[in-house]
């Protein structure tokens, strides 16, 4: 349920907490070293891969970041793809049903790579979100802005990432708070980093949606705005 103060926090105002680059991966890894990636269903390539495997996901992101001499791809957000049909996790009968729209940005890089947190924040919770096409391990951020507080979500992380980890913990911008996990501990994706920022986190912990069906999108459109008004790609 939303709280009186659940519009105080807004777009708008995320706009003001960073100025310019803000990296949430490797941060030797400069700006011009990204390279948007389109894994809509309006991106036709997409039509000769077979995006249920992770391999071949993996091999075809590595191929277009070599082609444009780039180390990450990014993109995503509000993003309609048909990825999610190989998991009963988001698939429906019902076409409006359906969770096919995603609600973070994702930074596809290597395995292993170092996630940072992107705003001073303390630990609001953690787990390993196991289900096929999942999460796998994630960690939730804390935020507190004006004496208003919000949330950023760090999905498809190693296992390792989540040892010795309390609630409460307090972090620092740029401080390493994770790595990126494989396929076989990630939700079976290739290896990718989901960044997403939640304003009203409700009594969810360790475990956000991270896609949505179109009946569904105006809600969390709002409640979830674009991450890129932190990280300023």
């Amino acid at each position: 349920m939303r709280d009186e103060n659940y519009n105080k926090m807004n777009a708008d105002t995320l706009k003001k907490i960073t100025t310019g680059f803000t990296p949430v991966i490797d941060s030797s890894i400069p700006k011009d070293k990204y390279y948007p990636l389109d894994l809509s269903a309006n991106n036709l390539q997409l039509n000769t891969l077979d995006v249920s495997s992770s391999s071949a996901m993996e091999t075809y992101i590595h191929k277009l970041l070599k082609s444009n001499n780039a180390r990450v791809a990014y993109g995503g957000y509000l993003e309609k793809r048909n990825i999610y049909k190989r998991s009963t996790h988001f698939n429906k009968q019902d076409a409006l049903e359906e969770r096919n729209i995603h609600l973070g940005i994702g930074l596809w890089i290597e395995a292993e790579t170092e996630i940072l947190a992107v705003l001073d924040g303390k630990i609001h919770s953690f787990q390993d979100n196991t289900n096929f096409g999942d999460y796998g391990p994630t960690i939730i951020l804390g935020h507190n802005y004006n004496q208003e507080t919000f949330y950023t979500l760090y999905g498809h992380l190693s296992r390792a990432s989540l040892k010795g980890l309390y609630l409460g913990k307090e972090v620092k911008q740029g401080e390493v708070i994770a790595r990126l996990g494989k396929a076989e501990v990630n939700g079976d994706y290739a290896p990718h980093l989901h960044f997403q920022v939640i304003l009203d986190i409700a009594n969810f912990k360790g475990d956000y949606p991270g896609v949505c069906s179109s009946k569904d999108v105006d809600f969390y459109s709002k409640n979830c705005p674009d991450p890129n008004i932190l990280l300023n790609l």
